[in-house]
């Protein structure tokens, strides 16, 4: 596979060009990169943020990156193939602005697919642990499965994330076990997506950090 971009995101300086949404904190406490809302959970949506990778790339992509949840509860989503939806630059000013509420992102003007991991924001979702993988716009959830990772109690990370996009095939893997994979087809919600930016996700009060982010074309 050719590497297409690297970023070990140990440092402030490794951030340059990115773009939060949200009021949301980085830091790099342990030289890896930390977010955290700035703002109670108790605010619902509004508490909640995305930072933007600021790089495009294209349709048949391996995304990876080091996870380590550090406060639960909350949620964890990766954005990818996110674009306007008549194909604009996802920073287009064309745009109608984001500021972290999920409807934006799935019922605005953009098309992406996201899949949460790290489903611990409600008591359902800790009883039984999944990461859903939803396609937008329009909030279709198209594929489901076990997540392995533990509450943040017994978190030993780094945990290694990868989304595989091949021919509009999507394979999700943690540390190398897979959770789901999904073929769109283009019988929901449209065409497969192909090309865009990647952005992190979360959802008050969850802390999260991440390292060594990593794109290459299948």
């Amino acid at each position: 596979m050719e590497v297409l971009y690297t970023n070990h995101l140990s440092a402030p300086q490794d951030l340059a060009g990115f773009r939060m949404e949200g009021d949301g904190a980085m830091s790099f406490p342990q030289g890896r990169l930390r977010l955290e809302s700035l703002r109670p959970a108790a605010e619902g949506q509004a508490a909640n943020l995305v930072l933007w990778c600021p790089e495009d790339f294209p349709p048949d992509i391996r995304v990876e990156w080091d996870f380590w949840p550090v406060r639960e509860p909350g949620l964890a989503i990766m954005f990818f193939h996110a674009r306007g939806r008549a194909g604009e630059d996802l920073f287009d000013p064309a745009l109608a602005p984001r500021n972290g509420p999920y409807d934006q992102y799935h019922h605005g003007d953009i098309d992406a697919y996201h899949v949460s991991y790290f489903r611990r924001m409600w008591p359902s979702e800790r009883a039984l642990h999944t990461c859903n993988l939803r396609k937008s716009h329009g909030f279709h959830l198209v594929a489901q499965g076990a997540d392995p990772l533990p509450g943040v109690m017994d978190a030993d990370g780094p945990y290694a994330i990868r989304i595989d996009v091949k021919g509009g095939a999507v394979t999700f893997s943690i540390n190398d076990l897979v959770s789901f994979r999904w073929q769109d087809d283009g019988s929901i919600g449209g065409p497969a997506l192909a090309g865009g930016k990647v952005g992190f996700r979360q959802m008050a009060p969850l802390i999260g950090e991440y390292a060594n982010l990593r794109v290459s074309r299948h």
